[in-house]
């Protein structure tokens, strides 16, 4: 059974879901909509795509600026129409937001005069039923029914996306449905992932980034993970902790995050000293660092004097 609420031990940090999901979006747009939209995926030629300029609409009657997140002008195959890809994603409850989704439709097409394809991710902590249409009609007349496609994440099962190469069904395993007691598993999994995937330094920062934003595990689910990669072979718990510590060593040179490992350089003693130095601060089993080193219990041992 998948868990509906939020895990009470992660942070409550600010975050700026628009952001993230849009750079994720962006560097993995073709990856997105064949994940999600298979049957758009194959009509539409990603050799014309291009990532249009953030567009702000004037909310007359309340007098707000709202924005439209992600505008994307492609070709469908075959066609000399332009589509006009719109995608808002929603960590938070609006109100009548199928109403919002019209209005920036209407002025969309308003200013195109193109088709538009109208996507909504819906990313909230919470298993909620989302419309995905707008009727108006008069009991004697149907004037419109506006529809658009949604994605709700935490509806998805985690596991159903385990077998899929695609670099943002590993990023999103961190907002889909699963139960508490999965988290460890969940990270280890987008870790094995990852190290299937043979993504660029770039790219997995920026994966990786996200994952952790929304999936960031507790001091004793910390030890749990450590148990689970004392499981794997050697080779394989190397190329995930290189990704671990990567990341960490890359969020704590910009003051994000505290006492976590830096990177794993093979073949360079100097670096595997470190990487052993910042494993023994997380607290981590002395035959696990040496399994992901290559280093001495012995140098291990000294290593640990050092800190002291």
């Amino acid at each position: 059974m998948m868990e509906d609420d939020s895990y009470p031990d992660e942070p409550k940090e600010r975050v700026d879901h628009d952001r993230l999901f849009k750079e994720l979006i962006r560097t993995f747009f073709e990856e997105f909509m064949l994940l999600f939209f298979p049957k758009a995926y194959e009509s539409i030629d990603f050799k014309h795509t291009a990532f249009l300029s953030e567009e702000v609409y004037t909310d007359i009657v309340q007098g707000e600026k709202r924005r439209v997140d992600l505008l994307v002008e492609t070709r469908l195959k075959g066609e000399q129409a332009l589509i006009i890809i719109h995608v808002e994603p929603q960590s938070y409850v609006q109100p009548d937001f199928q109403d919002r989704m019209f209005v920036y439709f209407s002025r969309l097409y308003e200013k195109y005069r193109r088709k538009i394809l109208p996507i909504a991710i819906f990313s909230y902590d919470k298993n909620r039923d989302e419309q995905d249409t707008l009727d108006i009609s008069f009991p004697f007349f149907d004037v419109m029914k506006f529809q658009y496609l949604k994605i709700e994440l935490k509806k998805q099962n985690w596991r159903d996306y385990l077998k899929q190469d695609n670099p943002v069904a590993a990023a999103l395993l961190s907002k889909m449905g699963y139960a508490k007691d999965e988290r460890v598993k969940v990270k280890v999994e987008f870790l094995r992932m990852l190290v299937r995937l043979e993504q660029d330094p770039a790219r997995t920062q920026l994966l990786t980034g996200f994952f952790e934003t929304y999936l960031k595990l507790s001091r004793q689910e910390e030890q749990q993970f450590e148990q689970e990669l004392n499981k794997l072979k050697p080779e394989e718990a190397k190329q995930m902790m290189e990704i671990t510590t990567s990341w960490h060593k890359k969020g704590r040179a910009e003051g994000r995050a505290e006492g976590r490992a830096e990177g794993l350089a093979e073949g360079k003693a100097e670096a595997k000293a470190e990487t052993a130095k910042n494993m023994l601060m997380m607290g981590m089993d002395k035959e696990l660092i040496a399994k992901v080193t290559g280093l001495t219990k012995e140098h291990i041992e000294k290593l640990q004097k050092e800190l002291h």
